[in-house]
């Protein structure tokens, strides 16, 4: 060690009585190093791995990160589309008690209720003719089938009015069946929580009542005849018919009918679309014409379970 320092300080004087410091000595000397030849040691490593690439591990890693973003994005959108149809079938819960309590309160049903009662606790005005407030207790019209007007029109009325139900809307009596745009749909009839343009009506057949939950795009002018489309998928039915009812389409209280087109009227006795065996957009699988009682909804995911093709019919309770 000493011999080096003794060295060190003889080259240091040698440089000093040549007349330049050390230091400048060393500076002129890095100076006139080709920088390019230097080692870049903090540059090489980052190279060699950007052209390395990602290991099979870390690769594996990703996929696994990608499929549980995917998966979990699926197993919500089944939980929002359950959450649903359970809202929906809440719905036909409180329209059966609204209407329970709006017998008792009144001494009638909405719609249906006589025109001298109806005066006397501040409804819309009706006729007290057939079809039009007769106290038959049947929301009916003075026409058959499946139409819009007249007490159909007045049971959503005269429940919200009352205030029990949510919302409020605007159907009115009249001499015949009216008409309803599809920008005023909204503002006569309830929209089903399960969404997707899905509406609940009212009417009457066979002596009974029921709500009918189908796609109402319109009504058509003068004959008061539906625009319908099925936009309830076998599962989602059969989700619906068993939690209100016995999960069975032909039996029971509640029912799949399907009449989809324009100008329908006869939605509330209609078959259902039916096929011998499951298949892709028909609402049962049984017997073709979908009237036998042991038919079921067609709820294979893999040929038509989660494809649009029914409407539901829901007997007052």
């Amino acid at each position: 060690m000493l011999k080096y320092t003794v060295s060190r300080y003889n080259n240091a004087q040698r440089i000093k009585n040549n007349g330049v410091s050390y230091m400048e000595c060393m500076e002129n000397i890095a100076a006139s190093q080709d920088e390019s030849a230097l080692p870049q040691r903090g540059f090489t490593l980052i190279d060699q791995r950007a052209k390395r690439g990602f290991t099979l591990i870390e690769l594996s890693i990703v996929l696994v990160i990608i499929g549980l973003i995917v998966g979990g994005i699926l197993v919500g959108q089944d939980m929002i589309r359950a959450a649903e149809v359970r809202a929906t079938v809440g719905q036909i819960e409180k329209y059966n008690s609204a209407v329970n309590t709006f017998r008792t309160k009144f001494n009638g049903i909405p719609g249906d209720l006589p025109a001298a009662t109806a005066s006397a606790f501040g409804f819309t005005t009706r006729a007290g003719t057939a079809g039009r407030g007769d106290g038959n207790y049947l929301v009916d019209t003075t026409v058959t089938g499946l139409v819009y007007g007249q007490e159909p029109a007045l049971f959503w009325n005269d429940l919200s009015t009352a205030n029990l139900v949510d919302g409020s809307f605007s159907g009115a009596d009249s001499a015949a069946p009216v008409a309803v745009a599809s920008t005023t749909v909204p503002t006569v009839f309830p929209a089903a929580k399960m969404g997707r343009g899905n509406y609940f009506t009212v009417g009457s057949t066979s002596g009974l009542n029921y709500y009918f939950l189908a796609g109402i795009s319109s009504v058509t002018v003068t004959t008061g005849s539906y625009t319908l489309t099925a936009n309830i998928t076998p599962t989602e039915a059969y989700n619906m018919d068993n939690k209100l009812d016995d999960g069975m389409p032909v039996t029971g209280i509640v029912q799949a009918h399907a009449a989809a087109g324009t100008g329908v009227t006869t939605a509330f006795t209609d078959a259902p679309s039916s096929a011998a065996s499951s298949t892709a957009g028909k609402c049962l699988a049984g017997d073709a014409p979908g009237t036998a009682t042991t038919d079921t909804y067609n709820v294979a995911l893999s040929t038509g379970g989660a494809t649009q093709a029914c409407m539901l019919r829901f007997r007052f309770n």
